[in-house]
């Protein structure tokens, strides 16, 4: 098992800033104001409802293998979103409902899994947020090797430790705390330009803007 050091508490409590200014906002709108290349690709929500806002918390496993996520459980603190890199594969659960339950009770605000998990049921009565790529009733093998805390890539996207971590029900994007300040000014002037469209259209006086307008 292999383990970069934590997240500083200088760096955490960044995080934890960047994370409270993006409770609620569409990642489409976050994706649109980084050139739209941010995004955890082929990845689906399995939870009932509700959004993911947290913390990065990255592990890289062995295909088929949660050793490492479970020893990543044991550092999670409230606010983490387990970011997994298990390379795309499918052909074993990586989480179910028993890490589901432990992540709960420790606070973890979600999970993002770039590989498969079961009891898949209980995550769809529930708001726990989980996403991943399918559902398996094959279980994992906990023999490791993996690592924590290091950069992964998940779903053809680089997420690093302590990268704010954004989900809803078009998917999953990240960026690093530090751009959070312009980030969500832009985000804001978005919403309020699509706003003014909307009350155009409603009213009948649309001009065509939305078609004209540049990203």
């Amino acid at each position: 098992m292999t383990d970069a050091p934590a997240l500083s508490a200088q760096d955490r409590a960044a995080s934890a800033a960047a994370v409270d200014q993006f409770r609620g906002v569409a990642t489409a709108l976050i994706s649109d104001n980084l050139d739209r290349l941010p995004g955890l690709v082929g990845l689906r929500p399995f939870h009932r409802a509700g959004t993911l806002t947290g913390i990065a918390l990255t592990v890289r496993v062995r295909s088929g293998d949660n050793l490492a996520i479970h020893q990543a459980l044991n550092l999670a603190q409230p606010g983490d979103v387990l970011v997994v890199d298990g390379g795309g594969d499918t052909s074993r659960a990586l989480v179910g409902d028993i890490m589901k339950a432990i992540a709960e009770s420790r606070g973890v605000a979600g999970f993002v899994i770039d590989g498969a998990i079961r009891d898949s049921a209980a995550f769809a009565v529930s708001d726990f947020p989980c996403y991943a790529r399918a559902a398996i009733h094959r279980g994992p093998y906990k023999a490791g090797p993996g690592a924590i805390n290091g950069p992964v890539s998940v779903g053809g996207w680089t997420v690093r430790p302590g990268d704010v971590v954004v989900g809803d029900a078009d998917g999953v994007v990240t960026f690093p705390a530090a751009i959070a300040a312009t980030l969500i000014a832009a985000v804001r002037a978005q919403e309020e330009r699509e706003a003014e469209m909307l009350r155009m259209i409603g009213e009948g006086r649309y001009d065509g803007r939305y078609g004209k307008v540049a990203k």
